[in-house]
């Protein structure tokens, strides 16, 4: 109960490891590439490599060179494209693709992967997906390893315009050892249990005083219970399913909080254990 997950929020130390990533491409494409001496780019080049090469190494050394000045160019210049977001997405461990494309408002629903990475060590079942919906500018972005919450923070997602998100998946025996493996939201407490018990957790301070709604909304036959916290501007939901906690937070900095407030309600109030 004394992990601080609010602070974690606040660093976004990931922007640092997405640059890191964008460069990888650089050294493998210089190493890939020959030297300039090779590039046919003369006539005289051009005749030498004739004279000395076959039409297949010819058409083979060119495929080459095109493949790596093109990586090469996206990678130093930082112009987007496949390979670049391949490259990043395979050095982000866990990270699969879970968006879906946009609804005609713009809205992305991400669903959990069932083959994602994650998980609370040997004996614990796989988590059960959860899904909820974002507009368009949001991404998913890495959680770090060095993030304050550990491996209880499963998702980050961010809009430099609207505000963040992230999803805890908590073990439920972390709070109780007679919730077994069907544990629901109502067996942890009622509504002002949980949000005195876990809303230090999400913000990083005592709730005291801090709480301006609350409610429980029920979906599928699995009850939710939402909150509304000021200051800081945060939304919460929080479900049971399985052996696991879940807490879903939307929070924002003052303006994002007063021009999206809508939409970052819409978020919150999105989530949904599948």
């Amino acid at each position: 109960m004394g992990t601080t997950l609010f602070s974690g929020c606040r660093s976004f130390s990931w922007q640092q490891l997405s640059l890191s990533c964008s460069f990888a491409p650089s050294s493998s494409s210089e190493n890939g590439i020959s030297r300039p001496k090779a590039v046919p780019t003369s006539r005289g080049n051009g005749l030498a490599d004739k004279e000395k090469d076959n039409s297949l190494g010819i058409s083979s050394r060119r495929s080459l060179l095109i493949t790596g000045i093109s990586v090469a160019s996206s990678s130093v210049l930082g112009f987007p494209g496949e390979g670049m977001a391949v490259v990043k997405q395979g050095l982000l461990a866990g990270r699969i693709p879970g968006l879906s494309e946009p609804d005609e408002q713009g809205w992305r629903t991400y669903r959990r992967p069932d083959e994602k990475s994650g998980g609370h060590g040997v004996g614990w079942s796989p988590i059960i997906p959860y899904s909820f919906s974002v507009p368009q500018d949001f991404e998913e972005v890495p959680v770090s390893i060095a993030d304050l919450g550990g491996t209880e923070i499963d998702l980050r997602f961010a809009s430099p315009k609207e505000g963040r998100l992230f999803v805890i998946v908590a073990p439920v025996l972390r709070f109780a050892d007679n919730l077994g493996d069907d544990a629901t939201i109502q067996k942890i407490g009622p509504p002002e249990k949980v949000i005195s018990a876990f809303g230090p957790e999400v913000i990083g301070e005592n709730i005291e005083g801090k709480v301006l709604s609350m409610n429980t909304v029920e979906h599928d036959g699995r009850m939710y219970y939402q909150y509304e916290l000021e200051p800081p501007h945060v939304l919460i939901t929080a479900t049971a399913a399985g052996n696991r906690l879940y807490l879903f937070s939307v929070t924002g900095s003052g303006l994002q909080w007063k021009r999206h407030y809508q939409d970052l309600k819409r978020i919150s109030e999105s989530f949904r254990v599948v």
